[in-house]
């Protein structure tokens, strides 16, 4: 496999020639994979983003405009105006970011991209997200300096990020159907500035977010945690098609967090021509109510195995073949809870942040962030203090036996 390094200063070749010329290099082999597709079929994939090539779009909520299927995270130190043009050729128009990423780099290098192209401003969905901890009303004050520092004049969405007890109080959970936040939508969005407004949340009490925001029934969109193997008919579930009913758009992410040990080939993908990061990636679109996945993309490679794997969805995945991705997946040495009431019910009685260390240890292992140091010294010392915590009887109460014990050793030597 050929590997393909980004390099920070600027290609001198065009962009339709380099694309042309790495992926006739690239046999669809993300993560390592060797072609799964006829000679034909490969052709016509190579010669998809050289036209640029929109990816497939869904709806967005009841609101909302049409989205790409993936999305590109904005985490990743692969990050640079080269990188997003190579994204933007293999046909993704959905960009996320925040005022933190990459110590606040991510949102200057979608302002340079944008610099250089500002014609493509208008067809592309851009989102970033504020830490409003003193409550909504600061996202008023907040808007102003996330847009000068994308370079834009709106964003597409506007959330907060990461909603949750930990970081904004026990009352958080009633945000998005309280009076105030639903004030402070409406006063972002008549301003002009920003299109939809919603939050990010991956934190332990999930569903209960979910739920409010059903109620509120003012916000527009919501990224959350997600992967395929929650309960069918369950509490999530059912906070899902609530959210779904109510118009919310959903966006799926940290989908991919727990795949990075997993085999990259099953026989049983094979037949299907998807590598088993690809079948994952198609389980959460084989879910209706999920119109896109934000997915933090750490080279080309990876790219163009997402996006091949969105233009070759066509039809949900069968059930056996979603079974034998959450069997392998829980085979491995997983890091961040899979999903599953136990621990929800585990997060309602304890302040101790286990989900937040457990995605902690995952960015710092898998992704070499070394940030993730920062965001475990941030929290409270009270909630990442886990001595009087019977982390035995969470691991053992968890559905899918997430090791805690372990997780929480991880945490101590990389982080204290």
């Amino acid at each position: 496999m050929v590997k393909i390094i980004m390099s920070k200063k600027n290609f001198d070749s065009s962009r339709r020639s380099f694309l042309k010329t790495t992926l006739a290099s690239l046999p669809i082999a993300i993560a390592g994979a060797p072609a799964l597709l006829s000679p034909k079929a490969l052709a016509e994939d190579a010669a998809a983003p050289e036209t640029d090539a929109v990816l497939p779009k869904r709806q967005l909520g009841k609101n909302g405009p049409k989205v790409t299927m993936l999305c590109l995270g904005g985490m990743m130190e692969a990050l640079s105006p080269d990188y997003l043009d190579i994204a933007w050729s293999m046909g993704i128009r959905y960009f996320d970011t925040a005022d933190c990423y990459i110590h606040g780099r991510s949102e200057k290098i979608i302002a340079q991209w944008l610099a250089k192209y500002p014609e493509r401003r208008k067809e592309i969905f851009l989102v970033s997200k504020d830490h409003p901890r003193k409550g909504p009303e600061q996202l008023l004050e907040m808007i102003d300096r996330r847009l000068e520092a994308c370079g834009t004049s709106y964003l597409d969405a506007f959330y907060i990020h990461g909603l949750g007890k930990g970081e904004y109080g026990a009352d958080a959970v009633n945000w998005p159907k309280s009076d105030v936040y639903k004030s402070v939508a409406e006063k972002l969005k008549s301003s002009g500035k920003v299109k939809m407004v919603g939050f990010s949340c991956h934190d332990g009490q999930l569903t209960d977010y979910l739920n409010s925001a059903a109620a509120g029934g003012f916000i527009d969109i919501i990224m959350l945690a997600y992967n395929p193997f929650y309960e069918k008919g369950g509490s999530f579930d059912q906070a899902l098609d609530a959210c779904h009913k109510a118009g919310i758009g959903l966006v799926a992410m940290k989908t991919m967090r727990n795949t990075k040990d997993i085999p990259k080939r099953l026989p049983e993908f094979d037949k299907l021509g998807l590598t088993t990061h690809q079948a994952v990636l198609q389980s959460a679109w084989s879910d209706p109510r999920i119109s896109a996945v934000c997915n933090m993309i750490d080279n080309v490679d990876q790219m163009q195995s997402s996006v091949t794997a969105a233009r070759n969805y066509k039809e949900p995945l069968k059930t056996a073949h979603v079974d034998l991705l959450k069997d392998t997946i829980l085979a491995g040495r997983r890091t961040m809870c899979t999903g599953c009431p136990s621990c929800a019910e585990f997060s309602k009685q304890t302040d101790f942040a286990f989900h937040d260390i457990s995605r902690f240890v995952t960015y710092y292992e898998q992704d070499g962030n070394t940030e993730a140091r920062e965001y475990f010294q941030a929290l409270p010392a009270g909630v990442r203090n886990f001595a009087s915590v019977d982390l035995n009887a969470l691991r053992d109460g968890c559905h899918f036996k997430t090791d805690y014990p372990e997780i929480m050793r991880r945490a101590q030597r990389y982080f204290v």
